[in-house]
């Protein structure tokens, strides 16, 4: 841990002291707190005070896995300025932030409680399917995309590429070249290919866990890995998940194919800012490395038993080495490496 980080899960006196800062209570003011699970780089607090409810999110100095992995916690400060920028262009998909203590490198923001705002990764792991959704998601990012594209001040503003190194391309990409040496080189061209492109603001970790499924449409949440890059990533790294899932439901593996081909057409369909086959490309060649990431990576899927993981990898491995340059050509193919209908 980094020295002097205080964990507010863990002190409670800490968290009073930060909510005081954030004007959030008086200090004498009692509160309820309860910590919500499934993320591993932050602690987010549930609170319910006389002010309301409300989060408040703390970026760890060393993330919650097994192996090690360190990364800044000044990232917490790329996320609540992608937060205050995309409200901005699409107000219904993020949470208001409501301030930001420095002292803690903490932020509070709007609560959104799971019955108005399930979570789309739960719901796809249940089964519950919805390919207007897939769609939805694809058309929001495309338009943040399309407002942060060749902008010289948003381009400035999120010149994150140490973050951007540490949290994505250095424990995916990387990672998993040091494990599959043979793909090493393949590995690293997409890792430099993708720190030069310069094109457009990146979330960076668009996974169905961030994204809840608002009345309004998707509500994207953890953009700790905020940055101004290729916005490729963004689609590779959503598409791969309704990929993986579809091996671990293959019940339903037709309908998550096909909330693949909703979300990836409805997201090209407004690119404008580059010719279409330009990113198209970028995002079948990234998508299976990404897919590999997820099981040799620092942060594997957690849902694949032993002979799911080696069924992906062999597939992913595959695709690595001889990439479509399309995404109906990349379907195919894995459709094909798992005998899908």
């Amino acid at each position: 841990m980094t020295l002097n980080f205080h964990n507010l899960s863990a002190s409670h006196d800490s968290l009073r002291e930060a909510l005081v800062r954030l004007r959030l209570i008086q200090f004498d003011e009692s509160f309820k707190v309860e910590e919500l699970t499934g993320g591993i780089s932050s602690t987010i607090l549930k609170i319910e005070g006389p002010s309301g409810i409300y989060c408040i999110k703390q970026a760890l100095p060393e993330l919650k896995i097994a192996g090690t992995w360190n990364a800044p916690v000044e990232r917490i400060y790329a996320e609540v300025a992608w937060l205050q920028l995309v409200a901005e262009i699409a107000p219904a998909c993020v949470p208001n932030v409501l301030g930001v203590d420095r002292e803690t490198n903490s932020f509070a923001m709007a609560f959104l409680p799971h019955d108005l705002f399930p979570n789309w990764k739960s719901e796809l792991l249940a089964g519950r399917v919805d390919t207007s959704f897939a769609a939805a998601v694809g058309a929001t990012l495309a338009s943040i995309h399309k407002a942060t594209a060749n902008h010289t001040e948003i381009k400035s503003n999120f010149a994150n590429d140490d973050n951007f190194f540490a949290l994505r391309l250095d424990p995916y990409l990387l990672e998993t070249g040091r494990q599959h040496p043979d793909l090493e080189s393949v590995l690293r061209e997409l890792v430099v290919r993708t720190q030069k492109a310069k094109i457009a603001l990146v979330h960076g970790d668009i996974s169905p866990k961030n994204i809840l499924i608002g009345p309004s449409g998707p509500v994207f949440l953890d953009a700790e890995c905020a940055w101004y890059g290729d916005p490729a990533f963004d689609i590779a790294f959503c598409l791969n998940h309704l990929l993986l899932k579809s091996v671990a439901n293959r019940n339903i593996s037709a309908s998550l194919l096909a909330a693949f081909d909703k979300l990836a057409d409805m997201y090209l369909a407004s690119v404008d800012w580059e010719p279409r086959l330009r990113i198209e490309q970028r995002i079948a060649t990234l998508l299976p490395a990404l897919t590999l990431a997820r099981i040799s990576g620092k942060s594997p899927v957690e849902y694949f038993d032993r002979t799911a993981r080696q069924a992906v990898t062999k597939v992913a491995r595959a695709l690595v080495a001889k990439p479509a340059t399309r995404l109906d050509e990349l379907k195919f193919e894995w459709k094909k490496g798992f005998a899908f209908e």
